[in-house]
């Protein structure tokens, strides 16, 4: 074993330095974190995106949570409520009529095209 690993390095000499066995240690170990072990390099890059992301979800769940918190406050004005509900709902009272205007470049092409 040993003269074919002295006829190997002297084909090559730069693989004397794989003769040491502290290096051999080093190396093992390099690639058993690196690639094999539980919390290898790799896991770590999927585990880093997968926080990114949800920390991007949570600035936007944040924010939403702001808009409709603000809207609640709003809501709780008669006056406001009967607003959003004939804006949103198109609701009226019995004795008013809704008329709804549509412009041209409200209505969709596929709309248009049937005209």
């Amino acid at each position: 074993m040993k003269k074919a690993f002295e006829k190997i390095v002297t084909k090559y000499p730069f693989l004397k330095i794989f003769g040491n066995r502290y290096v051999l240690v080093t190396l093992f170990f390099a690639i058993w974190m690196l690639f094999l072990d539980n919390y290898s390099y790799l896991e770590h890059r999927v585990l880093d995106k997968e926080i990114n992301e949800l920390e991007d979800n949570k600035k936007y769940y944040q924010e939403e949570i702001k808009k409709d918190s603000e809207n609640i406050k709003k809501l709780k004005n008669p006056d406001q409520i009967e607003k959003y509900a004939r804006e949103k709902y198109y609701m009226k009272r019995d004795s008013e009529d809704i008329y709804i205007i549509e412009f041209e470049e409200d209505v969709p092409e596929e709309d248009t095209k049937s005209l």
